[in-house]
């Protein structure tokens, strides 16, 4: 028996992991294949029954399982990042979030004649969206920034509201359930328990992290024991009241200040993507397909208001006074899928109802997965032709993703971004973000090839990635990474390698792709050149002023880098790039020498035009005598004419004739 459990634990890791991969390499959320996966393995195969391998392992496994996933979604819940983006995400996670969760409830409870406390908890467990499922559709879909910026934090921050309110209602349901306790007093000291505890402890965790108590080895771990021990201790000390305190903990980390969470949060992301894996084929293993088809036409009907009702009614009352167009909010009204923390939640909560005879609790989970289901299936094969349909599609994606924010970064960023070209620099370095930050340049603090990053970076609008950072180890990680996510084609990198040494053990996909700038350009010579004084320039290119007179003026030590054309296209200047055409703004470094060259040429030129000004303005002094010399030639020439006529010395014709001969 203990083999057998060992080896499905096992299988379920790996297929959890294979999984994750199919659905990053097909550009789908996670969440159809291992649905797929664990339907497959269960009711279609009968191969895996959770209930029978774990027995009464399971409800801890769950139950753990999704504490975890609650803390680590409510770690990201920073009340001021809801302000900062926007009074759309700000109305979606509270009106809206109210006004789904009432057209739900009420839906199920007319149509699957639930009661009402079983109606009203599925409909707050299915009120979230969730990055998971955001993010994938997002990349395929491509839809305007703004639109974008939306969904995604809408799904970052609905999750711990979500989680929170499904929690309320359901202690509400087990505490009604007690026919020996005062409803509102049990319901009361649950509230005071949950939101008392997660308050202390959070605050007590928030101390330990901003005193460093702690090695930073133990940091992460000790912040994943503690809450664990908090949660177990909170169910203790009040039955079913850890979900709630340790929902509190992560929010009340999230928003302390002086407190550093971002490790923190990296390690709990990398922790609950094998959790929400592993759970979701035992979850979907369990699925009864029987109970799902059992829901018959009630359960299209509550999926049909989910989406058709629900949806595009919270859309259009959150949306107004925002300066959102008709297109933009019904594009907005069809993408609200579900995801991995609504089966979770669901399911657990559902175990627990079933130990207490809750009637109706078995319906739970089928009609959670039947939302997940449609909601997903539907609108990733729709998303993109509605958005085409309406015109809310981003056009061809000109912004640039610079991992590295160094001193040359920094300026080639501001640059782009006076030119309102779209940038985003990376670092692991705290002291370069903080002076990009100073130049009101946008940044992302951390690993770009991270799973943090790739839920909260917001990449929309970029479109080619700029490896300019003195990680050697991690540049290929972003590389690769990069190269799956926008094309090999879209991802340069400087030769940071060496001849000889470590440059033939790497792909020679990778090493093809390190010719940014030029194939003998590296980190090392950029930072060199910029110590000792190497400026960036941008020049206009014409008929007048060539790229033959750029190199005239400023000699080959000049390094084009960028340029821009007239159709707002941003080009790369990559290997030996040597056409540049007229009419574009070339972003250039002028290295020293190559500033010393052009002072030399315009002096140069300076004197060669004042030479000809000079020889000029001689010239025109010669030509003015002469042309004076000449005036008065012909005037004494026609004054004395005119007295040979007037002396009748001469025959008048034959005298003009002689005046215009000596003329």
């Amino acid at each position: 028996m203990v083999e057998q459990i060992t080896g499905m634990l096992a299988l379920i890791g790996v297929l959890s992991l294979f999984c994750q991969w199919l659905g990053w390499k097909l550009r789908l959320p996670a969440i159809l294949p291992l649905l797929l996966c664990g339907l497959t393995l269960g009711p279609g195969l009968g191969f895996l029954n959770p209930d029978e391998i774990f027995g009464n392992l399971l409800f801890p496994i769950i139950s753990l399982g999704v504490a975890v996933i609650l803390f680590e979604g409510a770690l990201t819940l920073n009340f001021k990042e809801i302000k900062d983006h926007g009074r759309m995400v700000t109305h979606l996670v509270t009106i809206g979030t109210v006004i789904t969760w009432a057209c739900i409830s009420t839906a199920t409870f007319y149509l699957l004649d639930f009661s009402w406390e079983i109606a009203l908890l599925f409909g707050a467990l299915v009120v979230v969206t969730g990055p998971t499922v955001i993010v994938p559709m997002l990349r395929s879909v491509r839809p305007k920034s703004q639109l974008a910026s939306i969904l995604r934090w809408e799904g970052i921050v609905i999750d711990p509201i979500g989680a929170l309110l499904a929690v309320l209602v359901f202690e509400y349901i087990t505490v009604s359930g007690d026919q020996t306790t005062h409803v509102l007093y049990a319901l009361g000291s649950m509230l005071s328990l949950g939101l008392g505890l997660g308050a202390a402890a959070g605050y007590l965790t928030g101390q330990i992290l901003r005193r460093n108590l702690l090695p930073h080895y133990l940091r992460n771990t000790a912040v994943l024991t503690l809450m664990l021990g908090i949660f177990v201790g909170s169910n203790l000390l009040q039955e079913e009241s850890g979900l709630l305190t340790v929902t509190v903990m992560g929010i009340w980390l999230a928003n302390m200040r002086g407190v550093d969470i971002a490790e923190i949060l990296e390690f709990k992301e990398t922790l609950t993507v094998l959790l929400i894996s592993a759970l979701f084929i035992l979850l979907a293993a369990r699925l009864d397909s029987n109970a799902m088809l059992d829901l018959g036409w009630g359960g299209l009907g509550v999926l049909a208001v989910t989406m058709l009702l629900a949806r595009p009614l919270s859309i259009w009352v959150s949306g107004v006074g925002t300066s959102l167009s008709r297109a933009d909010k019904w594009f907005l009204c069809w993408i609200a899928p579900r995801g991995i923390v609504a089966a979770a939640v669901s399911s657990l909560f559902a175990i627990k109802l079933e130990a207490n005879n809750v009637q109706g609790a078995d319906a739970i989970v089928p009609l959670v997965f039947l939302i997940i289901i449609g909601t997903v299936v539907i609108q990733s094969l729709t998303a993109g032709r509605w958005a085409r349909f309406l015109g809310v599609k981003a056009d061809s994606a000109q912004g640039l993703l610079i991992f590295g924010a160094s001193k040359f970064s920094r300026e080639l960023a501001k640059i782009l971004k006076a030119k309102d070209v779209k940038v985003l620099l990376a670092d692991n370095n705290w002291d370069n973000i903080r002076l990009a930050r100073m130049d009101n340049i946008p940044v992302y603090f951390g690993n770009p090839a991270s799973e943090h990053a790739e839920t909260y970076m917001d990449l929309t609008g970029i479109g080619r990635v700029l490896i300019i950072s003195p990680y050697r180890q991690l540049n290929p990680l972003v590389s690769f990474h990069f190269q799956d996510f926008f094309g090999t084609k879209k991802v340069f990198g400087l030769n940071n390698t060496e001849v000889g040494s470590a440059r033939h053990q790497l792909s020679e996909t990778y090493k093809q792709r390190l010719c940014l700038f030029g194939d003998a350009v590296s980190y090392a010579k950029i930072a060199s050149l910029m110590a000792r004084g190497a400026q960036l320039k941008v020049t206009n290119l014409t008929e007048n002023f060539s790229f033959e007179h750029f190199r005239k003026r400023y000699g080959e030590t000049a390094m084009p880098l960028v340029y821009l054309t007239k159709e707002g296209k941003v080009v790369v200047v990559s290997g030996n790039d040597t056409v540049f055409p007229n009419g574009i703004e070339l972003i250039s470094l002028l290295p020293i020498e190559a500033l010393e060259e052009a002072k030399v040429q315009q002096a140069i030129a300076e004197r060669e035009a004042q030479e000809a000004q000079e020889k000029s303005a001689a010239e025109a002094a010669l030509a003015k005598i002469k042309a004076d010399e000449e005036a008065e030639q012909l005037r004494l020439v026609q004054a004395e004419a005119k007295v040979a006529i007037e002396d009748n010395t001469a025959d008048p014709l034959q005298a003009a004739d002689e005046t215009l001969a000596k003329s």
